[in-house]
């Protein structure tokens, strides 16, 4: 079946209007966004900061996902977020960290200071050109910028199934093999942690529900595609009648340290 934009709002033809739609569309889905997207493994994050970071910017941070398991490994988070939906729900289920309004071409911070940069599930959608200095200008020198990615395992095969039930051939990849990161910043380093989430079936449709492809639809495709992963769940082998989905995820992790 093929999904359509909402005849009200044709889709932009310029691609970067089409990444504008689906970057400004979290704002729309955030009670979704918190009961649907999974955490982050803390294998991931304590590889990405860098030894003895006290202070920590939480980039394009949602609800506060990442921010939650920051806090547990250092003294302050501030987490920038540019949309007030999601900044509404993270200062209410994380109090403890400072939020702030921005985004990662404009952050409302003093220059150099902070320790790192973590930014979760969202750098495929800022511009390098402008975010990678904007970074670099908060960084204290020998800070890093660490970026991580929760992709679906599809060499799980139910998963591959859902895949083609969204009508992608794929797990989107986001960039996350080679994130564009470049000067001032040194060699980017990778590194892959696989684990797994648990979660009931209405968090999982939560989960589906809150990526941008499915919130820009219109009314009725979203609701065709929840039916479809409905079904699905019903029944795969891998996915019927059990109490808890188990959804194999690798989180793909990239840093980079700020020369001089």
């Amino acid at each position: 079946m093929t999904h359509h934009l909402p005849a009200s709002a044709s889709a932009p033809a310029d691609p970067a209007d089409v990444l504008a739609l689906h970057a400004a569309s979290f704002g729309l889905a955030a009670d979704v966004y918190e009961r649907g997207r999974p955490s982050y493994p803390r294998e991931a994050v304590e590889w990405l900061l860098p030894r003895g970071a006290r202070d920590v910017v939480d980039l394009g941070a949602g609800t506060g996902k990442l921010t939650r398991v920051l806090l547990e490994q250092v003294d302050e988070v501030v987490a920038v977020e540019p949309s007030e939906g999601m900044r509404e729900i993270l200062e209410r289920v994380v109090p403890r960290a400072r939020s702030l309004a921005g985004s990662a071409e404009s952050m409302p911070l003093a220059d150099d200071s902070v320790d790192a940069v973590l930014v979760a599930q969202a750098w495929h959608w800022v511009d390098p050109v402008v975010a990678v200095p904007e970074v670099a200008r908060v960084l204290r020198p020998g800070g890093t910028l660490g970026l991580l990615w929760n992709i679906r395992d599809e060499t799980v095969p139910w998963l591959a199934a859902l895949s083609r039930v969204l009508n992608q051939p794929a797990e989107r990849d986001m960039q996350s093999e080679a994130p564009v990161v470049g000067a001032p910043f040194g060699e980017v380093e990778r590194h892959d942690v696989e684990w797994v989430h648990e979660l009931e079936r209405d968090e999982f449709l939560a989960m589906i529900a809150s990526r941008s492809y499915v919130i820009t639809l219109s009314v009725d495709d979203r609701a065709q595609v929840l039916r479809d992963v409905g079904a699905l769940l019903d029944t795969h082998p891998d996915t019927r009648g059990v109490d808890l989905i188990r959804l194999p995820y690798v989180t793909r992790c990239s840093r980079a340290v700020l020369l001089g």
